[in-house]
């Protein structure tokens, strides 16, 4: 018997350890701006330039800047809207693709002077700060790294067609960085659309020390990878940094023990699918019930939702537009405001919720004290009823926010544990919640282009030394931003055919490598520029196999789940 009480005690010592990890372990952690940016939950973007006089998504040049007089802007009002649906910031889009510049600048002549509106005394970037100043929102900024009048359009990161122009463009656009991180007040988000080729590091670091920064090699924050505004799940707030420095890293390289910290932003257009405004685009403004499911879908994964607003060629945003965004926010006011019952701060891998009586309930929203790292990675949520513990949702990730949701259940309790993590988890809280009129939550989801679609074949005479160079028009295929696989297949599979090079081309010119990924026999596309009825896609290949290939093949493209 003398050896039974060690043997028990080393029982009771490992029940502990699985239960309560006592290893802490390094994970990556959010610095305060990122905290901060990520606490929001909800931002407004607003796309406004001379697509908006033009009816179109980019700008042809077509509009003489002396008939622009947007006199009714009041940026007072853009920031009502932003607090009816519950947003803490707004990103504004100072410049965008075509070059045009929302403030005073002298670094182009195509700028705010040069309109009449104000007779061309107006500085809408000074506007819009002083105005979320005094409701206090914070600001970020879009500053495009391309401008067409640089020969630096879609995809280019800032890269000029014409390589004699760079120097002189990295100027201009270093200038115009600076002008907007030294004369606005403090910028709380920098949007490099697309990734940024130019290095403006110093400029970050000497300016922009409050704010998180979206994409280009100093990004802080990622792409989700979709302009649908969701999240897929798991969705990790951590990655390697290798990833992140690419520029261009999305939800797709997220890894919970990645040694980077950079969360999900959700952008999405509030006409589906069209940045900016023109008459025909109202028709296209989203329901509340499909806003709703954007929101579940990134909120409710964790990641923060920036759904944008476009004011018409007055300035004004559309009343229909002002009216969505109004019953956006008073529609998840009246389903998050009033909970059940909940606990917080527990530190374990359990947290229970007691009701005094049998309680209906169809909603549980947990949320992980995320500052000390993402340790839960896996969790499930069991409901008591019958005298017994039933699973209701079983889940991984949580982060900041997870909202799970099921048909309702009546029950007496709610418990949650943590079934894997990386270190003793930190729950801020479980919260329980019944919830009427949510026909939206258990639509079937229809996500376009998920499945393999063939685009094309190979025979084997087609080969040349073994190098088969291959142009495919994607165009037709790729209707929205979002990110893409292509996949080489023979048709024996005792041949192997693998991708030595892959070029992706917007209208004509060369898009940053950095937005094509081969892994052996297939290519990963980030396509990140709006598309449009004047938009071509090319995907330029050379496929490799040995001399003697005898098997034919074929290709196929699908959307990234």
């Amino acid at each position: 018997m003398k050896h039974c009480v060690p043997f028990l005690f080393f029982v009771f010592l490992q029940a502990c350890s699985a239960n309560h990890p006592q290893q802490e372990v390094d994970l990556a952690k959010p610095s305060p701006q990122q905290y901060t940016w990520h606490e929001q939950e909800r931002i407004m973007f607003i796309h406004f330039g001379m697509a908006t006089w033009q009816g179109r998504e980019y700008d042809n040049f077509s509009t003489d800047l002396s008939s622009v007089n947007p006199y009714k802007i009041n940026t007072d009002d853009w920031c009502k809207v932003a607090q009816s649906f519950g947003a803490k910031q707004i990103v504004f889009v100072a410049k965008h693709v075509g070059g045009f510049c929302w403030w005073p600048t002298e670094t182009t002549d195509y700028n705010v002077k040069h309109t009449a509106w104000k007779e061309g005394k107006g500085d809408l970037v000074a506007e819009i700060s002083a105005s979320c100043k005094k409701y206090g929102l914070r600001l970020g900024l879009y500053l495009y790294p391309g401008d067409d009048k640089w020969g630096a359009g879609l995809g280019s990161g800032g890269r000029t067609n014409d390589p004699s122009k760079q120097e002189a463009y990295n100027k201009i656009y270093r200038q115009q960085l600076t002008e907007l991180l030294t004369n606005y007040g403090t910028i709380t988000e920098v949007w490099f659309d697309g990734t940024c080729v130019i290095d403006v590091k110093d400029i970050l670091e000497a300016h922009a020390k409050e704010a998180v920064i979206f994409q280009s090699p100093q990004a802080t924050i990622r792409w989700v990878g979709n302009e649908e505004g969701y999240a897929p799940y798991p969705a990790w707030n951590s990655l390697n940094s290798a990833d992140l420095q690419t520029g261009v890293s999305t939800a797709v390289q997220g890894d919970p023990d990645g040694d980077a910290w950079a969360p999900l932003e959700c952008d999405v257009p509030l006409y589906n699918h069209n940045w900016f405004w023109a008459p025909a685009n109202e028709a296209k403004r989203r329901s509340v019930n499909e806003l709703m499911k954007i929101y579940y879908r990134s909120a409710g994964r964790g990641a923060v939702m920036l759904l944008n607003a476009t004011p018409d060629t007055l300035g004004v945003i559309p009343a229909g537009d002002v009216s969505r965004f109004a019953e956006l926010g008073k529609e998840i006011e009246r389903r998050f405001s009033a909970p059940l019952k909940s606990v917080t701060d527990i530190k374990g891998n359990e947290a229970i919720i007691s009701f005094d009586a049998p309680t209906p309930v169809n909603h549980i929203v947990t949320m992980e004290d995320y500052r000390e790292g993402e340790r839960i990675r896996a969790y499930n949520i069991e409901g008591w009823m019958d005298n017994e513990w039933k699973l209701l949702y079983s889940g991984s990730s949580v982060g900041r926010k997870k909202i799970d949701f099921f048909k309702d259940v009546t029950v007496s309790k709610i418990k949650l544990t943590i079934t894997k993590s990386a270190a003793t988890p930190l729950i801020r809280s479980l919260t329980a919640y019944h919830i009427t009129g949510t026909p939206e939550l258990f639509e079937e989801d229809k996500k376009p282009l998920s499945d393999w679609r063939y685009l094309n074949t190979w025979m084997p005479d087609m080969f040349r030394n073994g190098k088969l160079d291959i142009n495919i028009n994607l165009t037709s295929y790729i209707p929205v931003p979002g990110q893409y696989e292509i996949r080489i297949k023979p048709d024996d599979d005792t041949f192997f055919v693998k991708v030595a090079q892959a070029e992706l081309w917007y209208d004509g010119e060369k898009a940053l490598d950095e937005f094509v990924t081969i892994k052996d026999s297939a290519v990963l596309i980030n396509r990140t520029a709006q598309v449009t009825n004047e938009t071509s896609i090319i995907l330029k290949m050379t496929l490799s196999a040995a001399d003697s290939v005898k098997s034919s093949g074929g290709i196929s493209f699908r959307k990234t789940p």
